[in-house]
């Protein structure tokens, strides 16, 4: 599980937390924001302590990093199965395209193919809609019939320009199958019922640790009969899994230790049979592995861009820890027994013991697929039941990733927080306490709220189905909100105050009703988990208490928390409520809960906060380069170094990456 990134009440206009060391002159001259299009700022993130390591770790983290980014391909495929064709189109395009690339018209396409590129495909990477091109369809076909393109130009401008077709990435249902309304490259041919009787029939209620059925699969109906196509080394998008492996061999010889080596290993051999129970070896061996200094990510593992929450989409990262910033959540690790024990749900659904649970603040090196270009400032795996419950969960909060955000918001000069907060006394208390208690909440979500609670005997992992994404991202957003608030926190030294959380307070329940909504296009629900949950969790606070106020002044909207205490009490209740959703696998009173509460739009206040934001000049999405690492060799051909150099150019890195990994 993961958080999506950081709320934009909780960003903007707040600087990071920082080791006490002198700010050296290439950090104040070092640009974090390098370009800006349509809704979206294109960053760049440090990576500190690069030349303090040994090279061994940045021999481990640059193979890693060739190993997250050949799976590119892969993702760009799951998402729609004709993204791969158009990007090389648009790849085409901007290399060999003949004419005049200084109109309007041309600069407009270049603001579509930059948005194609940072949502790894065709659809919107957050709203879900297909992302339509601002030139006409005619000068779609112009520019694909002067450049140098294999594919056939009609069935390009259609997929391109047509709006009504493949018009949503993920459907919600309500205008036909949920699945064959879908444009993820999850499923062909297959029913939402069809996909459900599959599976129901492949998992035993007795088995107390099952697989995660289809986690690694598209299923496909042919000649009306249904099957899985396996992603492996022989099989499904079996020539970027390939050289995934070929990295991981190499990062593995250069492993931290024996044990890091031998679970890279079965890695490779899930990678080559694609037998999900390997999967599970290797993710109980990673999870126990916590004194390793550089780690990483790499696999098909989120299922939030399936419908059915079932199939994983491929991502990769490599990072290492930041040691000064981790103690914060070791602290809170190390007392996850009592934060279980006092949890305000039913005592039936506790953990009677918590095991395995470490957490870590890291930096990132290098990010790939679902992690690029957009990435999660917090990741809390693995997702397995059943392993979390036995063998417990590894939680990491990105420094570098969330330090770079603050970073690109001091470069702007305006910010949501002077627009959106009441008063100046509310700004200057978000502005002492938002980014730690920020980052605290992230600590709280990743490294115990996903981890805690349990099933109940023979409840399906996958009983919530559709609306699994959302009920889990809530439930740990409310264990974290609930906490925040407890005066543990400050016996443990983790917070400075019994006062502190009320910005976190103030900032979730203002994102969750308001802010958040700059993201979607006038007229659209909420399609998305991480807003989905937001939503939840501060619509249903609303409206179940009066402890929220809707504020008018000079024709402008503010919400302010009259009850802290309150309000931390209605978190309790609902955290209760949804702990035992998942608990039971209560499937129609999630769904009721999601349906009533997480969807559906106020238009006023959406029309409201797009005009108000529209006035700052902001972009509401954020995504990273990653930086170059380049090997130095010897006179004798041998490696001496890895050195690391910050791209800058967005459309360059795309290019490249798709001439180095392009696979499929």
């Amino acid at each position: 599980m993961k958080i999506a990134f950081a709320c934009l009440a909780g960003i903007a206009g707040l600087s990071c937390t920082q080791n006490n060391k002198e700010i050296t002159k290439q950090e104040t001259e070092f640009k974090y924001l390098v370009d800006e299009f349509a809704d979206i700022k294109i960053m760049r993130y440090k990576v500190p302590g690069w030349d303090d390591l040994t090279l061994d770790q940045k021999s481990f983290i640059y193979y890693m990093g060739e190993a997250a980014k050949c799976g590119r391909d892969i993702f760009w495929d799951q998402n729609f199965r004709h993204n791969l064709v158009v990007r090389k189109c648009l790849e085409s395009i901007l290399e060999t395209y003949t004419g005049d690339r200084e109109t309007d018209e041309f600069k407009e396409f270049l603001i579509y193919a930059k948005r194609v590129f940072f949502s790894n495909g065709i659809h919107h990477h957050y709203a879900e809609e297909k992302i339509l091109p601002g030139c006409s369809a005619d000068y779609i076909r112009h520019l694909l019939e002067n450049s140098e393109i294999s594919a056939k130009v009609n069935s390009m401008v259609d997929l391109m320009c047509d709006p009504d077709l493949f018009k949503m990435r993920k459907s919600d249902g309500k205008k036909g199958d949920l699945l064959l309304s879908s444009s993820t490259n999850f499923y062909s041919g297959v029913s939402r019922k069809e996909a459900e009787t599959f599976y129901i029939a492949k998992e035993d209620p007795t088995n107390q640790r099952p697989v995660e059925y289809g986690l690694n699969s598209r299923l496909v109906k042919r000649n009306g009969k249904i099957t899985e196509e396996t992603y492996k080394v022989n099989g499904l998008y079996g020539p970027a899994i390939s050289q995934i492996c070929l990295w991981l061999e190499k990062a593995a010889s250069v492993a931290e230790s024996p044990e890091q080596a031998s679970y890279i290993r079965t890695l490779i051999d899930y990678y080559k049979k694609g037998d999900l129970a390997l999967w599970d070896s290797f993710n109980v061996a990673w999870v126990q592995d916590t004194d390793t200094f550089v780690d990483f990510i790499n696999g098909f593992i989120e299922v939030y861009g399936d419908p059915l929450g079932r199939k994983g989409s491929w991502e990769g990262n490599v990072n290492f820890v930041d040691r000064e910033a981790s103690r914060r959540t070791a602290i809170i690790s190390d007392n996850a027994q009592w934060f279980e024990d006092n949890s305000p749900i039913d005592p039936r659904f506790r953990k009677e013991k918590v095991t395995g649970v470490s957490a870590k603040v890291i930096n990132v090196a290098m990010l790939g697929g679902d992690c690029y270009p957009s990435t999660p400032i917090g990741i809390n795996l693995p997702n397995s039941d059943w392993i979390r419950k036995e063998y417990g969960s590894k939680s990491v909060t990105i420094a570098n990733i969330t330090n770079a955000y603050a970073k690109a918001a001091e470069e702007s000069p305006k910010n949501m927080l002077d627009e959106f907060s009441w008063d100046q006394e509310e700004v200057a208390f978000l502005k002492k306490y938002g980014t730690l208690t920020g980052d605290l909440h992230t600590d709280l979500h990743e490294c115990l709220g996903h981890g805690s609670g349990q099933l109940l005997p023979g409840v399906s992992p996958n009983a919530l189905g559709d609306f699994s994404s959302v009920l889990e991202e809530a439930r740990a957003d409310l264990f974290a909100l609930y906490y925040l608030a407890d005066p543990k926190l400050v016996e443990l030294g983790v917070l400075p105050d019994t006062v502190a959380y009320k910005a976190e307070y103030i900032n979730y329940i203002r994102n969750g009703l308001f802010t958040q909504l700059v993201r979607i296009e006038p007229g659209r629900n909420i399609t998305q988990a991480h807003m989905q949950c937001r939503q939840l969790i501060a619509t249903w606070a609303m409206r179940n208490g009066n402890i929220i106020e809707k504020k008018i002044r000079d024709g402008k909207t503010y919400f302010a928390i009259n009850d802290f205490e309150g309000l931390r009490q209605l978190f309790a209740s609902l955290l209760r409520e949804i702990q035992r959703i998942k608990s039971e696998g209560d499937y129609k009173a999630g769904k009721a809960l999601v349906e009533q509460y997480a969807v559906r739009v106020d238009q006023d206040l959406h029309k409201e906060v797009l005009e108000r934001y529209a006035a700052l000049n902001l972009k509401p999405y954020g995504g990273f380069l990653n930086p170059d690492i380049i090997p130095v060799y010897n006179k004798k051909g041998k490696l001496k170094d890895l050195k690391l150099e910050y791209a800058d150019d967005f459309l360059q890195q795309q290019l490249s990456y798709g001439k180095a990994y392009g696979f499929l």
